[in-house]
């Protein structure tokens, strides 16, 4: 596996000649945000080794480097899901390379369905812990010099960044949530009896990604901060039938206060 990491870290950095200091994730619907990148490299998955290729509609399938908020960044374009048949490792690989490439934060964004009664439609909502019901990306052989055995996650998500972007939507009058996110495996978007069980184990919001590439950052030492873009509710009385056109269309209406958010926060950490 170090070998494999070290294979592909070392031919990006061959390639761009860049030591980002930010990972950024962008989820459904969000890949947007690289258009306010000052971008200086972009890469087609399909170009780099050993990565997998995103096969999701909404995922561009990029790796962009460049600069945001006066820091230099690593963004991917879409990332990859268990749901599409890559096993754990191929879902979390790219933020072991991040790791090698020299990142000290990562920022991960979603599309999720909201399982909370006092969230709507579009709301922004900051992940401050979560429930993984997808199996764990950590499972099998540890290698010791990427982290422990068994990493802590009394606290997966950064309290310094979250407090950061308190500010920064208040500053700009953007509501935003703060909550549990229940990562599962997907791809069925969730039946009433489910959402009502994510509900009553403590979720907020109930999507397919994050969690994993959190777990793996964390197993590494690399401060997180995650946000989630509501798109549908799974609220009963509020539950209605959706497309992954829906999730999209609702995401790329909230971007650019996503945008906004993230931008700032790159800029202050």
């Amino acid at each position: 596996m170090l070998k494999i990491i070290n294979e592909t870290a070392n031919f990006l950095k061959n390639k761009t000649n860049f030591l980002p200091e930010v990972g950024i994730i962008l989820g459904t619907g969000l890949g947007g945000l690289v258009n306010d990148i000052d971008i200086e490299h972009s890469i087609s998955y399909e170009d780099i080794p050993n990565f997998p290729v995103s096969t999701v509609e909404g995922h561009s399938g990029r790796l962009i480097f460049g600069k945001l908020g006066g820091k230099v960044v690593v963004a991917m374009q879409g990332r990859f899901h268990f749901y599409e048949g890559c096993n754990m490792e191929q879902v979390t690989f790219p933020v072991r390379v991040m790791k090698y490439l020299g990142i000290k934060h990562l920022i991960v964004s979603n599309a999720s369905g909201g399982v909370n009664p006092d969230y709507e439609i579009g709301d922004l909502m900051v992940i401050n812990d979560h429930i993984n019901l997808i199996p764990n990306p950590l499972i099998g052989k540890n290698i010791n010099e990427l982290g422990p055995r068994f990493p802590d996650m009394s606290e997966p998500y950064c309290p310094e960044m979250i407090k950061i972007v308190d500010v920064i939507a208040k500053k700009n009058n953007i509501k935003i949530q703060k909550g549990v996110y229940v990562a599962v495996t997907g791809p069925t978007l969730e039946t009433p009896a489910e959402y009502f069980y994510f509900r009553k184990i403590g979720g907020d919001t109930v999507g397919m990604s994050t969690v994993p590439e959190v777990v793996i950052a964390r197993h590494m030492d690399i401060p997180c901060f995650a946000i989630s873009v509501i798109t549908d509710l799974g609220v009963p009385g509020k539950i209605k039938k959706v497309t992954h056109e829906d999730v999209q269309n609702v995401a790329e209406v909230t971007e650019p206060k996503l945008t906004l958010l993230i931008k700032e926060l790159i800029s202050k950490i």
